[in-house]
């Protein structure tokens, strides 16, 4: 491994992913990615230690300056956690994981940056996928929750007109309710339930769904159709204040892109006819998306030679 490669962590709710990340190409050098296990519940020390284990799987041949792709609520300029009774890394809150990490990491990297991975995501959109060449644009990604990042010129923005608090699409409201209580995995199997006359348990998942609702049947196809109409319609104030040129959805729920895309479209159309030939992609999917774009974002802050 060559020196000049990025070194990237990506953390979700139970595992990290680290890998090395190339960028005369952007992209993750073969042979470089590990995913190990995180004890999301453990404590502060536990967390870091494992974080540093996964660190270790790249050797020690690599740039100085590592990038963390990390899920909310963080201090990410500080490097500071922030997490509190939301069910992972609450052992984190108040640590100061930068300093933690660059004691804990041989050898001592001289910066860590950290990167929302929803933003590290939609950046990596931009770089080689469905966001790619968009000024304005807004990804979305639809799985247990809403992911979301808003991106000008592929650098991502919390702030200005159209963007929601923390560039977080899952704190918009539609209906007086938090979008994610109609739009997410949960909400849809609950929807399902509620118009079948099923136990919740014995509900079937969103795919299973999704595939009766291609079948015509019913009430899947009214719930599938409902879901990402109103998902349009919650975005559409949104995207148009924000100025987006392009949405790209991204999720598991975007394999169901047939049934998605026409169904927001169909939303946004009715909320503003401004954007009803709005460009609407569904993302490229690859896995390594949001190490790619974690590694995009840290060599535009980098923090030799500043």
């Amino acid at each position: 491994m060559h020196s000049d490669l990025t070194p990237v962590l990506e953390i979700g709710g139970t595992h990290l992913t680290a890998a090395l990340v190339d960028p005369a190409t952007w992209s993750v050098a073969p042979g470089s990615t590990t995913r190990i296990h995180l004890h999301a519940d453990g404590s502060a020390e536990q967390l870091i230690t494992e974080i540093a284990q996964g660190a270790h799987t790249l050797g020690v041949q690599h740039g100085s300056e590592w990038v963390v792709a990390i899920p909310g609520p963080f201090d990410y300029a500080r490097g500071i956690g922030l997490f509190e009774n939301v069910g992972k890394f609450d052992s984190l809150r108040g640590v100061d994981v930068r300093a933690a990490l660059q004691g804990a990491i041989e050898p001592r990297p001289t910066f860590v940056h950290f990167l929302n991975d929803a933003d590290a995501f939609g950046v990596g959109e931009y770089v080689q996928g469905a966001a790619r060449d968009a000024a304005r644009v807004v990804c979305i990604t639809l799985g247990t929750g809403i992911g979301s990042a808003y991106l000008v010129d592929g650098e991502p923005t919390n702030e200005g007109s159209g963007v929601p608090p923390e560039g977080s699409a899952h704190l918009i409201e539609y209906l007086g309710k938090p979008l994610e209580e109609t739009v997410s995995r949960r909400a849809i199997i609950s929807a399902y339930a509620a118009a079948a006359g099923l136990a919740l348990p014995d509900a079937p998942d969103v795919r299973e769904i999704a595939d009766l609702a291609r079948e015509g049947r019913q009430p899947a196809a009214d719930v599938i159709d409902d879901a990402f109409r109103s998902l349009g319609a919650a975005l559409a104030s949104s995207l148009e204040l924000f100025g987006a040129t392009r949405l790209v959805i991204g999720g598991s729920m975007a394999k169901s892109w047939d049934l998605v895309e026409p169904a927001i479209r169909a939303g946004l159309a009715g909320a503003s006819a401004h954007l009803a030939d709005l460009d609407i992609r569904a993302s490229a999917g690859a896995d390594d998306a949001p190490l790619v774009g974690a590694a995009f974002w840290a060599g535009r802050h980098a923090q030799t030679g500043a």
